[in-house]
């Protein structure tokens, strides 16, 4: 909640509402004279007005703000937080943090919090929707209606992975808002959001969705709606409606690089939200699938070097030791084409489609290896940690192959727990320098086939490869580094 509190905001408005605004009012553009539809029917010497219609009609969004503003809340908390403050200065002053700085290291203290933010009920009883870092750590949470009634809300549960919490307050009859679904949305479509920014209430702002099923860092298992409302802090956990006045995502988080609003918000798919809903309810915790492998993206070298025809995909570089994926018979090198009869297009589909599933369940997977689909079938394990695993993607500098190897020594071996990998000595000036190869990493594999000898890595490398792929081991990861030779 502190980090998205941080946001500040801007927003503009473009010139052409204002003369879409002129044209619907019965007024049309000649020369450079405004005229209204008397004037504008009069003859006109020597003029032929050609062109669509100059009236431009804009969607009305004060049929959604009536009927569904009602069910959207308010909502504040306060709690205690442990910090190493500095006495007798509030740590909402502007300048608490500068001076922070230049202070001695105090003893950590527990100091007030309090934060705000929105929600919207799904449940006449009362249950209501928002997100996890608006409660999080809450000792106290406060809902407020829009007819000015408070309640005591009750946390049910929270899902961090998702940013998604429920509140039950005690009431019966209140209004709700109407479900929609994210499938049923398009990139251009009209959005609405309704919510409390800076504790305004019941602040309505608009705008389009401007992408699907966007990943951001650190949240692996959302596929985001991206838009361009205007979101700012209290929005958080409001309602995101389409033109129908459904619901069709709850408003996360911003990125800015200025720290103000730039027409980047996202909202978590109301599917999405829904299911971790009925989990908490029913259970309290939200079980998920886990495949056991870590993924990344796929770029034109790597294609290139597996065979792909396309850019498509999710690239296995790493597979955990009797994990569901290795028990089904997945290997470092596959690449992921389809899973339980989903398209993937990008390797952050991958997450979402598995952490869905529940566990115990058995899909099946198209998988591309050495140049030639295959069909695997494997039946996912519960995720138990809170954490996505990291996924480390080099960015390839495309350049030209320059370095001393050697086999590992059994001691080497034992140390990082491998059988067999060249490590790198020396990198010179050459296409695995460019590529972000470096002293210290151990090679794997080349496009997917193990090597244990300097020999095989030679004969990996013929004078008709113009890209490869070296998997190679840094530190703790697996990484796939695509290498273009030419």
């Amino acid at each position: 909640m502190q980090a998205f509190m941080q946001s500040k905001l801007a927003h503009w408005v473009s010139v052409p509402l204002a003369i879409a605004a002129l044209f619907g009012a019965g007024y049309w553009v000649k020369g450079n004279t405004l005229v209204n539809d008397a004037q504008a029917t009069a003859p006109v010497a020597a003029q032929t007005i050609t062109g669509p219609s100059a009236y431009i009609t804009l969607p009305n969004f004060a049929s959604i703000a009536a009927s569904q503003g009602a069910a959207v809340v308010n909502i504040s908390v306060t709690g205690t937080v442990k910090t190493s403050g500095i006495p007798g200065m509030d740590p909402n002053d502007p300048m608490y943090e500068f001076f922070r700085r230049f202070q001695p290291k105090q003893p950590q203290t527990e100091m007030p919090m309090s934060g705000m933010g929105s929600g919207f009920i799904v449940k006449p009883e009362g249950v209501i929707l928002t997100n996890a870092h608006v409660v999080d750590k809450a000792d106290e949470v406060i809902v407020r209606l829009t007819d000015k009634r408070e309640f005591k809300a009750k946390v049910i549960g929270v899902d961090k992975l998702t940013d998604v919490a429920v509140l039950k307050i005690d009431g019966k009859d209140l209004p709700t808002v109407k479900i929609g679904s994210t499938k049923n949305s398009n990139v251009g479509d009209w959005v609405v959001a309704i919510g409390s920014p800076f504790g305004f209430d019941n602040t309505v702002t608009a705008g389009i969705i401007s992408a699907k099923s966007r990943a951001l860092p650190d949240e692996g298992y959302v596929p985001f709606l991206q838009t361009d409302v205007a979101i700012n802090p209290g929005n958080s956990g409001g309602p995101l409606f389409n033109l129908n006045g459904e619901v069709v995502g709850i408003n996360s988080q911003i990125y800015s690089r200025s720290g103000g609003y730039q027409g980047l918000s996202f909202a978590i798919p109301i599917d999405v939200a829904m299911g971790i809903e009925q989990q908490l309810l029913a259970k309290g915790k939200v079980s998920r699938g886990r495949l056991g492998v870590g993924v990344q993206s796929i770029n034109q070298d790597l294609a290139s070097s597996f065979g792909l025809k396309s850019n498509s995909g999710a690239l296995v570089s790493n597979v955990e030791k009797n994990g569901p994926a290795d028990k089904a018979g997945l290997e470092a090198g596959d690449v992921i084409l389809k899973f339980n009869n989903q398209v993937i297009d990008s390797s952050s589909d991958l997450p979402p489609m598995v952490a869905n599933l529940a566990p115990g369940s058995t899909v099946k997977m198209e998988v591309w290896r050495k140049k030639s689909l295959k069909t695997l079938s494997v039946r996912v394990d519960e995720m138990q940690t809170a954490k996505l695993a990291p996924v480390a993607v080099p960015e390839s500098k495309q350049a030209k192959l320059g370095v001393s190897v050697r086999p590992l020594t059994s001691q080497e071996q034992a140390q990082i727990q491998l059988k067999q990998g060249l490590l790198v000595e020396e990198v010179g000036k050459g296409p695995a320098a460019n590529a972000g190869i470096q002293p210290g990493d151990v090679i794997l594999a080349v496009n997917g086939d193990q090597v244990s000898s300097v020999t095989q890595l030679h004969d990996k490398l013929s004078p008709n490869a113009k890209n490869i792929a070296l998997l190679v081991m840094r530190g703790d990861n697996k990484i796939y580094v695509p290498i273009k030779i030419s």
